[in-house]
């Protein structure tokens, strides 16, 4: 049978059992944001599982497309060494929602693998959770397995659990000993590639509570899964699912443009490790990734350079993964249609990303090599961590890159010491963009320190209102600060983006300055300069009042990010991801992820887009306190990363934009008047940023355009100008900073059979320049010989000069000093007595030839 074919009658089978056969979800779990990516097939059944959710049916099967490259479920280290690991992989699972139980699960897995497959009875074995004896029992009265052929394990084996706590049960798992023995049940879990897992068979009937302990569910499940691609190997009698009909296809395709061949034991590990990673990458950017430096973004980048680099080893050292892409589609499009809708715009992320990677690449391999060089002549056999950690930062190697290099070499990588590195990094990173200095101090202990006479969190009132009537509920004072906690506040929180509202705390005739707004266990903190030493007291009644002005500046560009971010998905592509963002009164910033520059024309329809939804007068609906299954339904976006709870906010602009978002808004688009961007760059690889103006910013901008135009003009003939003057000035001040050199020179002077020597290594950027400065020297010797040396144009250059009295009195000559000297180097020279000028290309052999000036002198002293 065909892969196609196996497929389809596991469908058939369960279709026919009762089944809702269902679509899986994309690889991309964007309704899950704990999980980088979907690595089970029951994860878009997970709500029911937990209790807050349901179907309209009671029993499903699908096919599942899984990526398991991080966490505890990782086996990318095995992917290509063996045959059976995959980063992707298809997840055939059947599941039961408080329907059928274990007899019909165990019932139905026998059937379908014995008589539907017609695997080989006596080669099959069950493992069951050491204290299931009902499973047991089943696995006995309900096939014909032999019954030695049920064995028992412990929780690392056979029991599953979502998390900590929560939904668990035991599980039973259906392994195939493909050895000479087969009767044999020591390779059962024991890692070995002749008897491998291929089925798994969740009973989930158990939840586990924060103290550990297990309690029976009202309602049972079954939860199974079997791997696909082991599951046709095994049919198809081939010992490794690469020589499976799933990856031959892109391995010959790997051949054709390579020239490699799968059969070479030199070929075969990077062959299959390429055919395993371009499934992944295609699938994931298909489904909305794209490779980046976080997130499920980096682990695509990681995947996607260690196939590169793999390439390297079959001599695929131009870009290739994309040209992969149209067998792959043509190979699965059947099934997964989004690969074949999303085909040409995989192969552009892929093949950016890669153009991109290959720039550092050779020069990575260099350093790596340089590395290894060092730490054999050391006789060391380990990578320190400050190596591993620039390969990666400098050079875009993964650590787990370098690792399997490292391993190809017979080395080793001090991991701490890289993790140790990294966190420094992100250490530094969370430095320097702290943005509210002091805020640790002012609320380091809590509520403790404060004067309260309330419990109950702060209400905000800034959705409707700007201003609002509220009770003092806590003071604490901090220098010529207040620390004012008021029951009710129009005062807006930095959240999501949007910074801190300012404003106003008014106590009858007096008004206090609010600098800064906190939030700490639900209560707003007011900081206010109260320096004056206004009286305040809890119970007291105040009028607190937002800076108008510049709240509705920061709404407008609140609102006009989420009609760009739309205008963003639109133009560019639903891989578009919000990494980051900054609302304030005078402007927008945007960090969002895509694998290369925006076009000019491409801002321009972005831009045409937004202002013409503007123009349009949407109303906005803000849906406060909305049951998060309620908000997925509605389609509102949600990324990775955000955390969210039962109840959300969703900011809802007509049918142009539908946002998780708790901030603040105008009331409809046209208040927002225009919007313009200013900018738009990269931050970091695979993640770019816009900034942009909207109503009174757009004015300040083509102001200040205009501005910056007049006076450019007035400027340009001046700073030419000044250019001129400037070079004359700086030639003159380098050569003056040289000179002063010479003093140090003739300081350090040394006697030498009767005459003074001067010499020494010094800066020049030329032979005239190093002549000039060998001149300066001679005039203020009075009597001596001096030698100049300076390294430049990656060339050494010479200079020696003699008084006049040595001239005639010792018949020295600097021609001749400098010509052996200059041969130390690797050149030649010569001139006059007085004054003479070599070069040489070893620079290696400069510290020699100063060392041998003595020597030389002295030979023609004694001459």
């Amino acid at each position: 049978m065909t892969s196609q074919q196996i497929r389809q009658q596991f469908l058939d089978f369960f279709a026919s059992k009762g089944h809702r056969v269902v679509p899986g979800s994309p690889v991309v779990p964007y309704d899950d944001p704990t999980l980088l990516f979907a690595n089970a097939g029951m994860n878009q059944f997970k709500d029911v599982f937990l209790g807050t959710g349901k179907r309209e049916y009671t029993r499903a099967a699908d096919t599942q497309k899984c990526i398991r490259v991080s966490g505890k479920h990782n086996d990318l280290e095995e992917v290509g060494h063996d045959t059976y690991h995959h980063t992707l992989f298809e997840m055939l699972g059947n599941w039961s929602f408080g329907d059928y139980y274990k007899k019909e699960a165990i019932a139905w897995a026998w059937e379908l693998l014995t008589e539907v497959y017609k695997l080989p009875k006596e080669r099959l074995f069950a493992t069951v959770y050491r204290t299931d004896d009902e499973a047991l029992e089943l696995w006995k009265t309900v096939t014909d397995i032999k019954h030695s052929h049920i064995l028992k394990f412990d929780e690392k084996d056979n029991f599953w659990e979502m998390g900590e706590t929560g939904p668990c049960g035991p599980c039973s798992e259906i392994h195939i000993n493909l050895s000479d023995d087969y009767d044999d049940p020591s390779l059962v879990n024991a890692g070995s590639p002749l008897c491998i897992e291929i089925w798994n068979l969740v009973f989930i009937q158990f939840n586990r509570d924060a103290n550990g302990d297990l309690h029976e569910l009202p309602a049972k499940h079954v939860d199974t899964g079997m791997g696909f691609e082991r599951l046709v190997a095994v049919i198809q009698g081939k010992s490794s699912n690469y020589d499976s009909d799933v990856f031959q296809p892109i391995i010959k395709e790997i051949e054709k443009i390579s020239g490699a061949s799968y059969s070479s034991s030199h070929d075969i590990v990077p062959i299959r490790v390429i055919a395993d990673h371009i499934r992944t990458l295609a699938f994931a950017i298909a489904d909305g990734a794209v490779p980046s430096n976080e997130g499920r973004g980096y682990v695509l980048r990681r995947i996607l350079r260690r196939a590169a680099r793999y390439g390297r080893k079959i001599n695929l050292n131009n870009p290739f993964l994309y040209k992969l892409v149209d067998t792959l589609a043509e190979q699965m499009g059947h099934q997964f249609p989004e690969i074949i809708e999303n085909k040409e715009f995989v192969k552009k992320i892929i093949r950016s990303e890669e153009e991109s990677f290959n720039k550092t690449l050779d020069r990575g391999i260099h350093h790596f090599e340089e590395i290894t060089a060092h730490l054999k002549k050391e006789r060391k056999t380990e990578i320190p961590g400050a190596d591993a950690f620039k390969l990666y930062d400098t050079y875009g190697f993964p650590v787990d890159l370098t690792r399997v290099m490292a391993t190809e070499h017979g080395y080793t990588v001090d991991e701490a010491g890289f993790d140790s590195h990294m966190k420094e990094q992100r250490a530094r990173a969370r430095e320097a963009t702290k943005s509210k200095i002091g805020t640790v101090n002012i609320i380091a202990g809590g509520l403790d320190h404060f004067e309260t006479i309330s419990e109950e969190p702060t209400q905000f009132l800034g959705y409707e209102s700007l201003t609002g009537q509220a009770t003092v509920t806590g003071l604490k004072k901090e220098g010529d600060n207040e620390l004012i906690i008021l029951d009710k506040t129009p005062f807006y929180v930095e959240a999501g983006g949007q910074i801190d509202d300012t404003g106003v705390i008014r106590i009858g005739e007096n008004k206090l300055v609010v600098d800064d707004v906190l939030k700490n266990e639900g209560k707003v903190i007011h900081v206010v300069d109260n320096a004056a030493g206004v009286l305040i007291d809890t119970g007291m009644e105040v009028l607190a009042e937002v800076d108008r002005a510049r709240r509705w500046d920061i709404m407008r560009n609140h609102s006009a990010t989420h009609f760009m971010h739309a205008a963003l998905r639109n133009v560019l592509g639903t891989h578009v991801q919000q990494a980051g963002s900054y609302v304030g009164p005078d402007r927008l910033r945007f960090d969002f992820s895509h694998f290369g520059k925006v076009t000019k024309e491409e801002l321009t329809d972005i831009e045409t887009i937004v202002n013409e939804q503007l123009r349009e007068n949407i109303p906005l609906t803000h849906h406060r306190n909305m049951p998060i299954e309620k908000a997925k339904q509605m389609g509102a976006l949600m990324f990775f990363g955000d955390k969210y709870g039962d109840l959300v906010n969703v900011v809802q602009f007509g049918d142009r934009s539908v946002e998780f978002c708790g901030g603040t808004h105008v009331h409809n688009s046209s208040e927002i008047g225009l919007f313009k961007v200013i900018s738009e760059s990269s931050i970091s690889s695979g993640v770019r940023r816009i900034e942009a103006v909207t109503g009174a910013g757009v004015e300040r901008f083509i102001n200040q355009q205009f501005d910056k135009i007049h006076e450019a003009n007035d400027t340009i003939e001046k700073l030419l100008d000044d250019k001129k003057k400037l070079e004359k000035e700086i030639a003159a001040f380098k050569l003056q900073m040289k000179k002063q050199q010479l003093a140090k020179v003739i300081a350090q002077g040394e006697s030498f059979e009767g005459i003074n020597l001067y010499y020494s290594k010094i800066e020049a950027e030329s032979n005239d320049e190093l002549k000039q400065l060998g001149d300066d020297l001679r005039d203020h010797m009075k009597s001596g010989v001096g030698l100049l040396l300076s390294v430049f144009d990656e060339k050494v250059g010479l200079v020696c000069v003699v008084t006049d009295d040595l001239i005639k009195g010792k018949n020295l000559s600097a021609g001749k000093i400098v010509g052996d000297v200059a041969r130390i180097v690797g050149g030649g020279g010569g001139g006059r007595p007085q004054s003479a000028t070599a070069g040489g290309k070893d620079i290696t052999k400069v510290d020699e030839a100063l060392r041998e000036f003595k020597a030389i002198t002295g030979k023609y002293l004694s001459n």
